[in-house]
């Protein structure tokens, strides 16, 4: 990953297969929840990849959950990339989006809160976000013992 050229974008339609991909093999690990394609090509305009000349190694997405809270969510990186901080940038990247849009404050729901600890999220109750919780948690299969964490980050 050194010597490689790596690119950080925003994902067309020819990434999200290799998007679907990703996602399900950290979804099988219990890594993260599993996206349909149905629902990665919805939602395609939320999501970030890094590249290389070969492949798609990265994926973030940037969901707007409501007027000044995003979502960071599908975070995920090909084993192989993991360590090279394909994944603090993508997170970057999504935060720096976060000022074009008038967002002030960004939570993700995650199974691995040290990682988004390292980055500045801080843990707090999922009480405290009732528009994810009774618009997109309620439809979950795992709702309501899902356990994942919410954090947040403040960007004021």
């Amino acid at each position: 990953m050194e010597n490689e050229k790596l690119v950080y974008r925003k994902a067309t339609t020819v990434d999200v297969k290799p998007v679907h991909k990703m996602i399900a093999a950290a979804a099988a690990e219990d890594l993260m929840l599993p996206r349909s394609l149905s629902d990665l090509y919805e939602k395609l305009r939320d999501f970030h990849v890094c590249t290389n000349a070969e492949q798609v190694l990265g994926c973030c997405a940037l969901h707007i959950v409501w007027e000044n809270i995003a979502e960071i969510r599908s975070l995920a990186v090909e084993p192989e990339a993991q360590g090279a901080g394909i994944g603090k940038h993508l997170i970057d990247k999504c935060i720096a989006e976060c000022a074009a849009l008038n967002v002030n404050r960004v939570i993700v729901l995650t199974y691995i809160p040290a990682y988004f600890a390292k980055m500045g999220f801080v843990e707090v109750s999922k009480e405290m976000l009732p528009h994810k919780i009774w618009s997109e948690c309620v439809k979950c299969p795992k709702f309501p013992d899902c356990g994942e964490i919410a954090m947040a980050l403040d960007l004021t």
